[in-house]
């Protein structure tokens, strides 16, 4: 068990996240250049981790995020509704020319040596105008919520979307739940908003009401400005002493963090990685199994492995455990096409305590 002091009481949510919806599309190993058809996936990096929760665990599970009244809009609350994630939307009246609209990603999955291309349009993008007021949250944390979850790509949307993270934190903290932030740094998002020296800032202020940190090195030195090795000059993409070297560092910055974890990947194609996971708890350090991938789709991932381990927390598993199921479920979810997971909560459990891809008969 961790001490991160889980409620037990009853609780209507397990887990809530705030962040903004978008759809992707996707039009499979064809480049968008030469596409003539895609599919369409709704996601969100906060959102995801919701919705992996409550389709492969079973855990009742809220997003709050900004929602629009157009078509785009009612395709995206039926996805949220058909993975059982209770939405908390913040509604926007779309003009019918220009929006505000719901962001789109554009994204190929690349094949062998030629690498996925993602670009977005989050030009007049709802999400982005959340602001601090917009949602009641003494009235949403009143019914019970276990964990509270949001991240940096979000942050980074407008002047005001981390104003909201820190507002909603410091809500939940105040109701009794445990606080994640996943960093995903993105210096082009950052840049829009006053570049790294804000993104710092308003980090920084995030952070001092979070429990558990989800991100990699490249996270933690940039978004966090703390001291930490060359990436480049290590060893290789798996070496968790990397990860851990950094560790003292964001604590003494932020005593008030207990955990933080993240995904090792080294990429040798498109279709072929070596992955692994680290976590850092209570002061101790476990390093799950290393795993050759065969992907599909790799994005989302690491929005699984987040799933994952939160889940295995929220469960009271063990920290070697929660952190086999966050590895296992990570892997398991880039051999689905699609941001969220289609993997059912046995072949997560078989896969983190070992199992292998023998047929199932």
């Amino acid at each position: 068990m961790s001490g991160l002091g889980l409620r037990t009481d009853a609780c209507e949510l397990d887990f809530l996240s705030l962040g903004a919806l978008v759809h992707r599309l996707d039009p499979g190993v064809i480049p968008f250049r030469r596409a003539r058809s895609f599919d369409i996936h709704v996601s969100g990096g906060e959102y995801n981790v919701a919705a992996n929760l409550a389709e492969c665990f079973g855990l009742s599970t809220g997003v709050a995020t900004a929602m629009v009244d157009y078509g785009i809009g009612e395709m995206v609350q039926g996805r949220v509704r058909e993975m059982g994630v209770k939405p908390f939307y913040k509604w926007f009246k779309h003009d019918g020319v220009r929006g505000p609209n719901i962001a789109t990603v554009y994204s190929d999955r690349g094949q062998g040596v030629r690498p996925p291309v993602v670009f977005y349009n989050r030009s007049n993008e709802a999400g982005a105008m959340l602001k601090p007021g917009d949602f009641d949250w003494k009235s949403i944390f009143a019914s019970g919520v276990r964990w509270f979850h949001s991240g940096g790509i979000f942050a980074a949307l407008s002047e005001t979307t981390s104003e909201l993270i820190v507002e909603a934190m410091a809500a939940a903290k105040a109701a009794g739940a445990i606080t994640s932030f996943d960093l995903n740094y993105r210096a082009k998002l950052w840049a829009s908003v006053g570049g790294d020296q804000r993104g710092q800032e308003m980090i920084a202020k995030i952070v001092e009401h979070v429990d558990v940190l989800v991100g990699n090195e490249e996270d933690l030195q940039k978004g966090l400005g703390v001291r930490g090795p060359e990436v480049e000059q290590q060893k290789g993409s798996l070496n968790p002493e990397t990860f851990f070297s950094m560790i003292d560092n964001v604590t003494q910055k932020f005593p008030n963090v207990k955990g933080v974890a993240t995904t090792l990947r080294e990429v040798h194609s498109t279709n072929r990685h070596d992955w692994a996971a680290v976590l850092w708890l209570d002061g101790q350090r476990y390093v799950s199994p290393t795993c050759q991938l065969d992907v599909i789709d790799r994005i989302g991932g690491g929005d699984g492995f987040a799933a994952g381990m939160i889940y295995g927390l929220i469960n009271g598993r063990t920290p070697e455990e929660a952190l086999r199921l966050g590895w296992a479920h990570g892997a398991l979810l880039t051999t689905f096409p699609g941001d969220v997971s289609m993997a059912k909560l046995p072949e997560v459990e078989a896969f983190a305590k070992g199992g292998s891809a023998r047929v199932q008969r």
